[in-house]
């Protein structure tokens, strides 16, 4: 299995985070199949160093719910980014690119994000 590394110093969040997505899926192999892992591991370094828009920190929300009447909670990514930290944001933008499937959480322990 290959191992990744990108660097996020001044690219923007979805640029790294679709190649990260690429590289996960293994669309760059010769070799791959949807229904199998053919990528590798890929380490995103430098993650608090990215280039984030004011304007994206402000109205970019996260939502999440619980499944009840007015179960529906949102959050800021400057309120994300001040609880867990950058690297839950680029997480979230990975997990948001790959295919929703019985492979996505198996892709996602293949990530791990430095900040």
């Amino acid at each position: 299995m290959n191992k990744y590394t990108i660097d996020a110093t001044g690219k923007k969040l979805g640029r790294v985070a679709s190649e990260a997505a690429r590289l996960l899926m293994g669309k760059n192999r010769p070799d791959f199949v949807r229904h199998k892992i053919t990528g590798g591991k890929v380490a995103i370094v430098n993650a608090s160093k990215a280039e984030l828009g004011e304007k994206k920190l402000s109205q970019k929300t996260y939502a999440r719910y619980s499944g009840y009447p007015g179960g529906l909670r949102a959050t800021s990514m400057a309120n994300v980014i001040e609880e867990k930290g950058y690297g839950e944001v680029f997480r979230l933008a990975v997990y948001g690119m790959l295919p929703s499937n019985k492979l996505r959480p198996k892709l996602m322990k293949n990530l791990s994000v430095k900040e």
